[in-house]
């Protein structure tokens, strides 16, 4: 694991929208699957693709308004370079994919097992990452290092709002490669 994440501020954000974009196109493509197949598990301990995206609702119901209203108050401009914190890179490093994943159990708020789901929830991940999208394109302007945000854990810790962004998309990425594996062996688009 890196240290120290540092990369130039409009660098990170170009990466990060490049990532959103194809979280976007993944859960477009989720969405013209069926009900069915939307809901249905691998095995009884995992989740299924419409978990999964509520799991991530779940998130991005926190983090999308805490993160515009964070901009929004800001005094900071931008700067050219971005470096992470230790706890913020330690975090995106975590929720980072990658082949071989580390399971985390979820907390119980965030934990959709057992919730009644439809496609809206897919409807409302879409929603959320055009949100995404517009709120990356707002921080082109913002100082991504000064400008910082609470997290879901403790409102008392904050994160820098790069890192912010990288927890959130990686955690994204993630749970969207989960969801493709639910729903069976479809490959998800890579650019």
């Amino acid at each position: 694991m890196k240290f120290n994440f540092q990369e130039l501020s409009q660098e990170l954000i170009a990466n990060l929208i490049l990532k959103t974009e194809r979280n976007l196109k993944n859960a477009e493509k989720l969405n013209q699957k069926g009900f069915t197949e939307l809901n249905q598990k691998a095995n009884s301990e995992s989740w299924s693709a419409l978990e999964c995206l509520q799991h991530l609702n779940l998130y991005g119901d926190f983090y999308l308004p805490e993160v515009e209203q964070r901009m929004k108050a800001s005094k900071h401009k931008a700067q050219p370079m971005f470096k992470s914190s230790w706890l913020g890179n330690k975090f995106a490093e975590i929720l980072k994919p990658r082949e071989k994943l580390n399971k985390m159990p979820a907390p119980k708020d965030k934990n959709p097992v057992g919730s009644k789901l439809d496609k809206a929830v897919v409807e409302r991940f879409i929603t959320q990452q055009h949100k995404m999208l517009s709120l990356l394109e707002q921080a082109k302007s913002v100082n991504l290092q000064k400008t910082k945000a609470s997290i879901t854990l403790s409102k008392f810790i904050k994160l820098r709002l790069g890192d912010i962004f990288r927890v959130v998309i990686y955690h994204n990425e993630r749970h969207l490669e989960q969801a493709f594996r639910a729903v069976g062996k479809e490959v998800l688009v890579s650019s």
